[in-house]
């Protein structure tokens, strides 16, 4: 059984090195382009659970706006803590010019 997947944007609306936030139910993503490749990975830093599409991004690192814990958005891995752990990511695809992620399989 392959997971959901769903459409939360065009290329359109994703500009450049500035992170949006989406919500799909209860789950906050964080999805940024960067050299014209789309990432997402949880909106919620790990450290205190602060935004992390209101931080500033930079080049692939993703900056909690709280207390400066940054995560790869690549791959949602540490880069400078106080972080607690890896943000979880989520595999995009795009098709013609809509922006779909997969989200985790319900258990």
């Amino acid at each position: 059984m392959s997971a959901p997947e769903i459409r939360i944007a065009t290329l359109d609306e994703l500009p450049e090195g500035e992170p949006r936030v989406y919500q799909v139910g209860e789950l906050y993503l964080a999805v940024c382009k960067v050299e014209g490749r789309i990432y997402a990975l949880e909106d919620r830093c790990t450290h205190d659970d602060g935004p992390l599409a209101s931080g500033c991004l930079h080049g692939y690192e993703l900056e909690c706006p709280r207390h400066g814990a940054r995560f790869d958005i690549r791959d949602g891995s540490i880069c400078r803590m106080p972080a607690h752990g890896e943000v979880p990511t989520f595999k995009v695809r795009i098709d013609g010019r809509e922006v779909f992620v997969e989200l985790p399989a319900e258990e």
